[in-house]
C-alpha cells in the first residue's frame, strides 16, 4: 500500500505539487486525471523514489522512504514498475533485450539471487506473447509503431511481475483502437498480478474503463477520489467537463 501525506515539490520557484495527500487501497486500479503539466508525472516519479519531495512523506508497503539512502530506496521500491509516457526503450538494444533488462540486472525482485538465462529467455517469450508481441524479441524499438512500443514496455514491466505498477499517460498519442487494447492489458495485467496500480491520465474514456477509483488532481493536490459513478457526479466544474467530453456508449 501506498500513502502520502503533505507532499511538497517546487522547480524554478514554481510550486507544482502543493501539500499532496493520497493513500492507495489494496487490488485496486486507481486513476488519477486531470490536464497536461499539472505535476501527475511528477507525483509518480517521487512514488517510485526517483525524485524526493521538499517536504512530506511517503510509505511503500509501510516505509517511509522520503529519507532513505538511494539502496535503502531501491530494497523498498524493487517490487515496484513504471511505464514511462515516452516508452522509454533502449534504443541499442533489441525488444527482447529490452524486455530482459530488469532480470538480468537485477535478477529476481523478491530474493536478488541471478536468474538463468534460459528462464529469463522464457520469462521474456511469456511477457511479450501476453502484450501480442510474439515474434518481435529481435526487433529494434525504431521497427515498432508507436502502440507495439506501448506495448514492449508493457512487457519489460510485467517480465518481473511487480506488485504496484505505476502507469505514465499509457495511451496519449494513440489511436483509439490501439488505446483501448492498451485499457484491457492494464486491466488483465491488474487481473493477472494482483497488487496495486496506479494510472495518470487525462483521458476519461480510458479512466472510466480501467477505474477502480477515480481522482482528480488540481492545484498540486488530489482534491476529489471517489468510485467512478460517485465521482461523475461530484459537483466541479473540471468534472463537469470531463463528463461532456465522454462519449455515448
Amino acid at each position: 500500500m501506498i500513502r502520502v501525506r503533505n507532499l511538497w515539490k517546487r522547480y524554478g520557484g514554481i510550486d507544482v505539487l502543493k501539500g499532496l495527500d493520497l493513500e492507495t487501497h489494496d487490488g485496486e486500479i486507481l486513476v488519477i486525471l486531470g490536464r497536461s503539466g499539472v505535476g501527475k508525472s511528477v507525483l509518480l516519479r517521487h512514488l517510485i523514489g526517483i525524485e524526493k519531495p521538499d517536504q512530506g512523506t511517503i510509505e511503500i508497503d509501510g516505509v517511509e522512504i522520503t529519507h532513505c539512502k538511494r539502496s535503502e530506496i531501491y530494497h523498498t521500491v524493487r517490487h515496484m514498475g513504471m511505464l514511462f509516457q515516452g516508452s522509454a526503450l533502449f534504443d541499442s538494444m533489441t525488444i527482447g533485450e529490452n524486455t530482459a533488462f530488469y532480470l538480468k540486472e537485477h535478477g529476481d525482485p523478491e530474493t536478488g539471487e541471478s536468474i538463468p538465462p534460459e528462464i529469463i529467455a522464457h520469462r521474456v517469450e511469456e511477457a511479450l506473447e501476453r502484450v501480442g508481441l510474439e515474434g518481435t524479441s529481435e526487433k529494434m524499438p525504431a521497427q515498432l509503431s508507436g502502440g507495439m512500443k506501448k506495448r514492449a514496455a508493457l512487457a519489460r514491466l510485467i517480465v518481473y511481475r511487480p506488485s504496484i505498477r505505476l502507469y505514465d499517460e499509457p495511451t496519449t498519442g494513440l489511436d483509439p483502437i490501439t488505446a483501448q487494447q492498451i485499457n484491457e492489458l492494464i486491466v488483465q495485467m491488474q487481473q493477472d498480478l494482483k497488487g496495486t496500480s496506479i494510472v495518470v491520465t487525462h483521458d476519461i474514456h480510458s479512466a472510466m474503463f480501467i477505474a477502480d477509483r477515480l481522482a482528480l488532481h488540481r492545484d498540486g493536490r488530489l482534491v476529489h477520489i471517489d468510485e467512478p459513478q460517485a465521482f461523475l457526479n461530484i459537483d466541479d466544474p473540471i468534472i463537469h467537463f470531463l463528463k461532456k467530453t465522454m462519449r455515448p456508449h
